[in-house]
């Protein structure tokens, strides 16, 4: 005969699937974030092009490159936390209950702003039309279109509230003994480290040698941090372990 679920087990059964999707899509940010850091050293991987025209002939000469010189390695990264994110939420609505939900909220934003910040195809778009451009009337206004493209994706401020988010659930985690202290102090440190880079990249450009040396220190934080939190989401079974000690 076949068992029927009642209510609570088949919550149960829903919030387990929340917390490994949450728990495999953070580990897989992971991944991204490391073959981001590999590609990096690879011969001629390290090149920020530093005008509209470097930008076109890169793109053409290697798309992949250009969108990954883009960030889109970054984006990616950041979408695939929009499980995890949303299976935090539920491991600690219990607990300081606003402030998990504010978390939540704050990334959903900061992600909407980063997808509709990113201008990786835009540009490779403008690229293909300037190379079959034959005129200098016809290649002017896509270089102005070019650089208003890269003004646009300059814009940091989704991976600000990105960070802040980060931020406000990591606190939640310091008083909840469902993460543990360590993935929480990790979560605090990183962000805390990203929010102050962002700051730095925004207003003070003539630090930005420090900024850099913390980010990479926030980014390295961070990273643990998504390793800790992605290990305990897979342990979650059920709304009762959630609550566990």
């Amino acid at each position: 005969m076949v068992k029927l679920l009642d209510d609570s087990e088949t919550a149960g059964y829903g919030l387990k699937s929340i917390y490994r999707a949450g728990g495999i899509a953070v580990l897989l940010a992971v991944l991204v974030a490391l073959a981001e850091i590999a590609i990096g050293f690879l011969p001629g991987a390290a090149h920020m092009p530093g005008t509209v025209i470097g930008w076109f002939t890169l793109f053409q000469d290697n798309w992949l490159l250009g969108l990954r010189e883009f960030g889109l390695l970054n984006l990616i990264g950041a979408f695939l936390l929009t499980p995890t994110f949303l299976a935090i939420y539920f491991a600690l609505r219990h607990e300081n209950q606003p402030w998990p939900a504010l978390g939540a909220v704050l990334f959903c934003m900061g992600m909407a702003v980063y997808l509709a910040s990113y201008r990786g195809f835009a540009m490779l778009s403008l690229s293909s039309q300037y190379t079959s451009a034959v005129t200098d009337a016809q290649r002017f206004p896509l270089v102005a279109a070019g650089q208003a493209m890269l003004v646009e994706g300059s814009n940091r401020l989704g991976l600000f509230l990105i960070d802040v988010a980060g931020l406000v659930v990591s606190a939640v985690m310091m008083r909840s003994k469902i993460f543990g202290r360590a993935a929480a102090f990790a979560g605090i440190l990183g962000n805390g480290l990203m929010i102050v880079f962002e700051v730095i990249q925004a207003f003070v450009p003539a630090w930005l040698r420090v900024g850099l040396t913390i980010a990479i220190c926030g980014g390295i934080s961070i990273m643990v941090w998504w390793m800790l939190v992605g290990g305990r989401l897979l342990r979650l079974e059920t709304p009762e372990d959630s609550t566990a000690s």
